[in-house]
């Protein structure tokens, strides 16, 4: 049932492809996003967002979760380029006055956390923005139950 439900939240995150166990996601494979976003969290995969998403988070860099995260504008665009390029299709944006820009705050994630996660995980993780505290391979897009 698990991996069933799990594959199901997969085609809601969109094209993104899914791993024979149903836990894996495309992690980030490109240079700059790995280097510039991972320098601060882990470089989360792109098709956790919808392109919409990643262009609104792009586009207030200076702004970046109250942190300043802004990049000259060639890097800044071929980040943007690839997350847009590699984005969710599977979300139906008209539900969506602006565009989400927190995964911890789309209806799958909470799906998939509200009954799991304990506040033992959430003293080990801190905030669910820490994707690797409780999933291992989380970086390589392996999002199973550590």
């Amino acid at each position: 049932m698990k991996a069933l439900t799990t594959v199901a939240i997969a085609l809601l995150v969109g094209a993104a492809p899914v791993h024979a166990d149903g836990d894996w996601i495309r992690p980030v494979t490109h240079a700059a996003t790995q280097e510039e976003c991972g320098a601060c969290h882990m470089a989360y995969p792109a098709g956790f967002l919808p392109a919409r998403s990643w262009s609104a988070i792009m586009g207030d860099l200076e702004n970046h979760f109250g942190e300043n995260a802004q990049l000259d504008e060639a890097t800044r665009a071929e980040i943007e380029a690839y997350l847009v390029s590699n984005a969710s299709k599977g979300f139906r944006l008209s539900v969506f006055s602006t565009p989400p820009i927190k995964i911890s705050e789309l209806r799958w994630f909470k799906h998939e956390h509200s009954h799991e996660v304990s506040s033992a995980m959430m003293r080990k993780a801190k905030s669910f923005s820490n994707c690797a505290a409780c999933h291992r391979g989380a970086e390589q897009g392996y999002f199973d139950d550590d």
